[in-house]
């Protein structure tokens, strides 16, 4: 077992040019090729429909989303329908769960836990919802999941909301979830979070569950 892990924080970037990356980096980790990685980013405006996805859970037609340039994909991770846009910490584990032990279910507990702990961290309390994956603080929605897996590898991943603009989530269902909102880090602590020190806590606590060799890599040094 390769007890290296790698992390890439990728700035803001593209859905489209992050979903290859995470396709380039699946298949490699399949093949042993790479160790553990961890991507963290921000994305430009867009919509995705999950496997779980309706068309009827976006609000305005695409030719308005088009108006709008925000571009509409279709994923291959679990759930509904679900922004991102600047202001949401993206966080796509590349991770090979048999080495630790973790199904489905169990991964995304732990994903769940890191939000946690790191809403902790910054004074708020969040919660799970049994019927609905991801994290709430507030009664709304603070952090989406979802997740794919294909020959025991993960991506796909995190959308924590720290000074994201919500007024893009009326354009959908969040999740599917009719009459549900979302909300945001700063919304309820109504102050900037910074995104570094975030970034830093959730880095932190992805370490504690999932113990590797961390080591911050730069795009250059491992696309190869």
């Amino acid at each position: 077992m390769n007890l290296k892990a790698y992390i890439l924080d990728l700035g803001l970037i593209d859905y489209q040019k992050a979903l290859d990356l995470q396709h380039h980096f699946w298949s490699r980790r399949v093949e042993e090729e790479l160790p553990d990685l961890l991507l963290l980013l921000e994305h430009p405006h867009v919509i995705t429909l999950g496997r779980r996805g309706e068309r009827s859970h976006l609000l305005i037609s695409p030719d308005v989303l088009e108006a709008m340039k925000i571009p509409l994909f279709h994923a291959e991770r679990g759930g509904d329908v679900t922004y991102h846009g600047p202001g949401q910490l993206v966080v796509y584990p590349i991770f090979n769960l048999k080495n630790y032990g973790y199904r489905l279910i169990q991964y995304v507990s732990q994903l769940e836990e890191v939000i946690l702990s790191v809403l902790r961290d910054f004074g708020i309390e969040g919660k799970r919802d049994s019927s609905n994956r991801g994290v709430w603080a507030g009664g709304d929605k603070i952090a989406s999941i979802g997740v794919a897996i294909k020959r025991w590898v993960s991506f796909h991943g995190i959308a924590l909301n720290y000074a994201t603009d919500l007024k893009y989530f009326e354009l959908i269902n969040p999740c599917g979830l009719k009459g549900k909102k979302m909300t945001s880090m700063e919304k309820i602590l109504r102050k900037k979070v910074s995104k570094d020190q975030l970034t830093k806590r959730i880095c932190f606590h992805l370490k504690k569950i999932f113990p590797r060799d961390w080591e911050v890599k730069g795009l250059k040094d491992i696309k190869k």
